[in-house]
């Protein structure tokens, strides 16, 4: 993998720099510098800048082959929550059962967010590009023969891993871009569209079409196809030679392994935060359907709908908010975000009405979008560059283990309180997120977490400043 700010690589020599993929060097002016020109001292020592993502024709093909995968994995993910309550009436199974589906993906997320980096070392991304759409191929193909129930839960682990393992690819590819919280937003917009009209083309195949459940795979079949072509041929050149060429000339030699970062506190903020971030996120998408039949009464079709608005909300808000984060600073964007998300969450739980719910589950949706974005350019400005392949892979993969871990722990818990239990358990997981996020070093004023990252402010050091203010305030 390529990251965003590394030492030019064979630079020095300029036949070895012809040779390398334009997209994987990352140059002071990507426009107007010439390679083939020798670097003065001065400007080797100088920092470069962050790669663009419109830089070449190839960093734009392989922008576009990340924003379709990220469109295959939100219709993969959207689409179990939508088709949940057909399952579960097809092989009459209960709640805690048929919350399986949500649970065995994340033995995949797991491996995926322990085996990124080694991936990138001995096959590169494009490795990655094979990789993940060939997993979910073998997770998918074995449902369009509806196999007996305990077949699914085991293939979908495969499914967990392919996401997981792109997820936390491309996340940090392009995190360290330039215009990251831009670029990221448009990323996860590009999963909450397919989280989106994932649901509404399930839910039309089941309820107007008169289709099974199953039927739907069908099509996720050809698309992860078409995925697996195009991701190929855009990574093709993006070889393990030559992200270890890239790798080793920024660290000196070593490769940063998941083991050292694990050592650094911030990595597991960050994984803890998405770990409960994507919980309360695919843990609404996921029940929002069953919640709206069995407490607000809704008609299946409206049910299905519903979900569906709640996806839109977080595909807006995902790109019109990743706009806005950069510019007030992501510390305080995201505390904003979560505040009006735990007010929406509250609204949404405490008014019995069906409209009512539709409205602020959108606008939970909405303010929950940016959330994810951010917490990977928080980790590109706290962490040291080395450390962002495999912290970000980490915490990524990690973080998209809770798309199994809470959806699951809902279901199990309904199947004797009911699904009602949604409500409270995401409000808990917002909750519990803010104060990660508060542990994260930098305050509130826009450029804080690049000065926590270049000050080397330690977790919980932005609190504690607080604590020690409003103490101040009150003697």
């Amino acid at each position: 993998m390529s990251t965003a700010s590394p030492d030019h690589v064979g630079v020095d020599n300029p036949d070895n720099s012809r040779k390398m993929d334009e997209s994987i060097i990352p140059t002071r002016d990507p426009e107007k510098v010439d390679l083939s020109e020798e670097t003065t001292d001065e400007e080797a020592s100088a920092p470069p800048l962050q790669q663009r993502w419109n830089q070449s024709a190839t960093n734009i093909f392989r922008f576009l082959g990340t924003i379709y995968a990220f469109i295959l994995m939100g219709m993969t993910d959207g689409a179990v929550g939508a088709l949940l309550p057909y399952i579960e009436t097809y092989y009459s199974i209960s709640y805690t059962a048929v919350s399986l589906v949500f649970l065995s993906p994340f033995i995949g997320y797991t491996l995926a967010a322990l085996s990124n980096s080694l991936v990138h070392h001995h096959f590169g991304q494009v490795g990655i590009a094979v990789l993940g759409p060939v997993c979910r191929l073998i997770g998918i193909i074995p449902l369009v023969f509806h196999p007996p129930y305990p077949v699914l839960p085991v293939v979908l682990a495969f499914t967990g891993y392919g996401n997981g393992i792109e997820d936390s690819a491309w996340n940090a590819w392009i995190g360290n871009m330039h215009n990251a919280n831009e670029l990221l937003g448009l990323l996860h917009g590009a999963y909450g569209l397919g989280a989106t009209i994932g649901p509404l083309i399930a839910t039309a195949m089941v309820t107007k079409g008169g289709l099974e459940w199953y039927t739907f795979y069908y099509v996720m079949i050809g698309l992860d196809g078409v995925g697996l072509v195009f991701l190929t041929a855009a990574f093709w050149r993006a070889t393990a030679k030559l992200y270890r060429a890239q790798f080793l000339d920024t660290t000196g030699g070593k490769r940063t392994t998941t083991r050292t970062v694990l050592k650094e506190p911030i990595t597991w903020i960050l994984a803890m935060f998405l770990l409960g971030y994507v919980g309360a996120e695919v843990s609404l998408g996921g029940w929002i359907t069953t919640f709206m039949l069995r407490v607000r009464n809704a008609e299946p079709f409206m049910a299905g709908l519903t979900v569906t608005f709640f996806w839109l909300g977080l595909t807006v808000g995902r790109v019109v908010l990743g706009f806005v984060t950069g510019r007030i600073g992501e510390k305080l964007a995201i505390t904003i975000y979560l505040v009006l998300s735990i007010v929406m969450q509250v609204l949404y739980w405490t008014v019995p009405n069906f409209a009512a719910s539709a409205t602020f589950a959108t606008f939970l949706g909405f303010f929950l979008g940016p959330l994810f974005p951010a917490a990977i350019v928080a980790a590109t400005k706290l962490l040291p560059s080395d450390y962002h392949v495999s912290a970000i892979g980490f915490a990524a993969a990690f973080g998209g283990g809770g798309a199994a871990l809470f959806p699951f722990a809902v279901g199990a818990i309904a199947q004797s309180k009911g699904v009602e239990v949604l409500q409270p358990i995401c409000l808990a997981i917002l909750i519990f997120i803010l104060l990660m996020w508060w542990f994260l070093p930098g305050g509130l004023k826009p450029g804080g977490l690049e000065k926590a990252g270049e000050e080397g402010e330690k977790v919980g050091d932005g609190m504690r400043k607080v604590i020690k203010k409003v103490t101040r305030k009150r003697n």
